[in-house]
C-alpha cells in the first residue's frame, strides 16, 4: 500500500485553483449587468410602482376608445385596478345635481363598450358616470378620491377645435393632476392607437 504525503501548502494551492475555476465559471454564466440592463430594471420597477390604480376618462368630446385596449392590457399586466369614468359637464344654468338623462344614456353606452373590451382582456373594470361643472375638475377630484397612479386620456374629438387633438380639459388635467397622465393621440398613419384606415382610404373619394 502506497502512502501519499499531503503537504498543507499543496492543499491551499489546490483549493485556490478550484476557487478560481469556480469563480470563472460563475462569472461566465452570470456576467455583470450592463448600464442598460440596470436602467431597464429600474424602469420596470418604476412602472410597477406607478401603475397601481388606473383611471381612463371618457366624455362627450374626449374620445378614449382607442386607449381602452392599452389601459386594459396595462392593468392586466401590472394587476392594477381599472376605473372607466364618463364625465358629464353640468352647465352653470343648471343646478349641480340636475338630471341629464340623454347625457347619462350616452355615458352608459360608452362604458358598456369599455366593459366589453375589459372582458376580452380578462380585466375587472369599475365604471362610473360622473357629473361635474367641468371635465378637468371632475377628473382631478376623482383621481384624488381614488388615489390614482395613472390617468389615461384619448385625443380631443374634433369639433369645436377642428384639427386640434388636445383641448382645454386635457391640458388642465395634464397640468393639475398629482399623478402620471398618459395621452394617446393616433397618428395619421399609425395603427397602434388609431383605427384601421385601409377601409377609409379605399372609401375616400378621389
Amino acid at each position: 500500500m502506497t502512502t501519499i504525503a499531503v503537504h498543507p501548502l499543496g492543499v491551499l494551492i489546490a483549493l485556490a485553483v478550484v476557487a478560481a475555476v469556480t469563480a470563472t465559471i460563475y462569472w461566465m454564466l452570470h456576467p455583470p449587468r450592463t448600464k442598460a440592463d440596470i436602467e431597464a430594471k429600474q424602469a420596470e420597477a418604476m412602472l410597477h410602482k406607478m401603475v397601481g390604480s388606473i383611471i381612463i376618462v371618457f366624455s362627450e368630446e374626449i374620445h378614449s376608445g382607442h386607449m381602452m385596449v392599452l389601459a386594459a392590457r396595462l392593468a392586466r399586466r401590472e394587476r392594477a385596478d381599472l376605473l372607466a369614468v364618463y364625465v358629464i359637464e353640468v352647465p352653470l344654468i343648471l343646478p349641480e345635481g340636475a338630471e341629464m338623462p340623454d347625457e347619462d344614456r350616452a355615458g352608459y353606452d360608452m362604458l358598456a363598450t369599455a366593459e366589453v373590451i375589459a372582458q376580452h382582456h380578462d380585466v375587472q373594470l369599475h365604471t362610473e358616470v360622473l357629473h361635474a361643472r367641468s371635465v378637468s375638475s371632475g377628473v382631478i377630484e376623482l383621481a384624488k378620491r381614488e388615489n390614482a397612479n395613472l390617468i389615461v386620456l384619448g385625443s380631443y374629438r374634433e369639433g369645436k377645435y377642428s384639427g386640434a387633438p388636445l383641448g382645454r380639459a386635457i391640458e388642465e388635467i395634464a397640468t393639475r393632476a398629482k399623478c402620471d397622465v398618459l395621452i394617446g393621440v393616433p397618428g395619421p398613419y399609425g395603427v397602434l392607437l388609431g383605427e384601421d384606415r385601409r377601409d377609409n382610404e379605399t372609401a375616400r373619394p378621389v
